[in-house]
């Protein structure tokens, strides 16, 4: 089974803010592959189908961004997954807008949702796609930033950085990570 995560942070007020990219590229991938998204008991909306002969399980934890671990911990237990089977979609501010970064292990970076992720699953030996949100402006607070929209002249880069993180996680459907890595970094930069 490939297991895809998403993270961000529910509510509609959070639908649209930067740090929730990662969802916005689920519900990509889960309008692309036509997985319904239902809520869970594991404090998550997951959808599950067949892809490519792979079964897939698509993920958005609900725990807010700082607690991601706790579902990702609980449905990686009830589905007796590995840190193999596991794809992380999330955002980076050290990234330009819409450019990718995908790696098989690494640090949180600052980033709460991974930190939480990595406490949880006691390890970093998994696969991720950063998209890049960009850095904030001189002055402006992180968290702020993360919270809030992307302005208008950034939207074609943002939905562009989106269609290529979703390509990147149908072609890990496919493909060894490593010739998707070479694919998609090279692609985004």
């Amino acid at each position: 089974m490939k297991w895809i995560v998403g993270l961000g942070n529910p509510g509609e007020e959070y639908e649209k803010t930067r740090h929730n990219i990662g969802f916005q590229v689920v519900d990509l991938l889960a309008k692309e592959w036509s997985i319904p998204m239902r809520a869970s008991k594991w404090q998550a909306l997951i959808g599950e189908a067949k892809k490519e002969g792979e079964r897939i399980l698509l993920t958005k934890p609900l725990t807010y961004m700082n607690r991601s671990g706790d579902a990702v911990r609980k449905i990686m237990d009830w589905y007796k997954l590995s840190c193999d089977d596991l794809l992380v979609i999330y955002d980076d501010l050290d990234l330009p807008v819409g450019n990718l970064r995908l790696r098989e292990k690494g640090s949180a970076g600052g980033h709460n949702g991974m930190k939480s992720i990595i406490q949880q699953l006691g390890t970093e030996q998994f696969k991720r796609i950063r998209v890049g949100i960009g850095h904030p402006p001189a002055g402006a607070s992180v968290p702020e930033y993360v919270l809030s929209p992307f302005e208008k002249e950034e939207k074609e880069k943002v939905d562009a950085g989106i269609k290529l993180a979703a390509q990147a996680a149908n072609a890990w459907l496919s493909l060894p990570f490593p010739q998707v890595m070479n694919r998609f970094n090279r692609k985004s930069e």
